[in-house]
């Protein structure tokens, strides 16, 4: 696999992270660069990690958990989701949602939007493919969309911030929902 194809992966893998980093920059308080920075590099981590964690792993793992792998993303991402749409209606004039600079809110959002990921590992396990470019290309173009997802939420967050956290959370939702329908219609 070319360099090339390896940027259009990297690109189509990081969509999720990107919208991820967009419903981050929305509720991050206080939104600083080291914070919008953790999030991108998180979420880096897990898209280029999982790739070689498959890899390592090989079919026999995924096998096991394939039949169910987009119900764990769909349950992490519309609990998240719900949650924010929950405390954007209900709260007070102050919206506190969950925090995307939270350790444990990262590692929730690296596992549901990399999964797919972990799937793409397994396949170059079956191919020619040099490792550390793939995993590099994959952390680097996912680190960028992801730490541009955040400027971009905030921006948005800032004007609208009631309404762009109901609406990140419908994302979130709405990406669990594209990955359960996914999984099981194809």
């Amino acid at each position: 696999m070319g360099v090339i194809a390896l940027l259009l992966l990297a690109v189509g893998l990081s969509m999720d992270t990107f919208a991820v980093s967009l419903t981050a920059g929305v509720v991050m308080k206080p939104f600083r660069f080291a914070n919008a920075l953790k999030v991108a590099v998180w979420m880096a981590l897990f898209q280029g990690g999982m790739p070689l964690l498959g890899w390592l792993l090989g079919r026999e793992f995924i096998s096991l958990i394939e039949d169910y792998d987009h119900w764990i993303a769909f349950g992490l991402l519309v609990f998240l989701g719900a949650k924010m749409i929950y405390e954007a209606l209900f709260s007070g004039d102050e919206i506190e949602c969950f925090s995307p600079t939270k350790t444990l809110t990262l590692i929730q959002l690296g596992v549901a939007t990399s999964i797919d990921a972990l799937a793409i590992g397994v396949s170059f396990g079956l191919m020619q493919i040099n490792m550390v470019m793939a995993v590099s290309i994959i952390a680097a173009v996912t680190l960028v969309f992801s730490l541009a997802g955040c400027y971009i939420g905030k921006f948005f967050g800032t004007s609208w911030k009631r309404s762009a956290t109901v609406i990140g959370g419908l994302i979130l939702i709405g990406l669990g929902i594209r990955i359960v329908v996914e999984h099981t219609c194809i």
